[in-house]
């Protein structure tokens, strides 16, 4: 199954694949760079790619160019979470803090070397704030340069 790059024409702060989502659950995935760490933990239930078996896990996830994104962080290190993405791209992303929801989401590597430049640059930076919302600080863009980057997308429930 393919599913398109649904980030809204003419608008790259909106993601249009949030659109069928309550207001509610929009706003706490379209988080700003004032989002501290609590907004910014979820947990994924991703198929294992060999058994087959769900495998839940927390992770932080990112809002930059206008669209939700996971990422490995500093060093690129192979994950399980990636890998299994890469098998099964179909998984379920849960809110745990303040709002709760269990939203189907789809996984697309980002392998073009722009986009990932202009993503991570834009994650580094809002990790880097005063306020440190990620406490991931101090961090370096050239570290993050083989983290594993997936853009997520919420489609619309068939």
């Amino acid at each position: 199954m393919s599913h398109p790059d649904t980030t809204a024409q003419g608008n790259p702060q909106r993601d249009a694949s949030l659109s069928h989502l309550p207001e509610h659950v929009r706003r706490a995935i379209g988080i700003t760079p004032a989002a501290g760490t609590r907004e910014r933990i979820i947990d994924i239930t991703t198929l294992g790619r060999r058994t087959g078996r769900p495998r839940r896990i927390e992770i932080f996830f990112y809002r930059a160019a206008g669209a939700t994104y996971l990422c490995s962080g500093a060093g690129g290190a192979p994950t399980d979470w990636h890998a299994n993405l890469l098998a099964h791209p179909a998984f379920t992303f849960h809110l745990k803090n303040g709002v709760r929801a269990d939203l189907p989401a789809w996984a697309t590597p980002v392998t073009d070397p722009a986009e990932r430049q202009a993503v991570l640059t834009e994650i580094v930076a809002d990790l880097n704030q005063p306020h440190d919302p990620g406490t991931i600080r101090p961090t370096r863009l050239e570290d993050w340069a083989r983290s594993r980057l997936m853009r997520i997308t919420f489609p619309p429930p068939d």
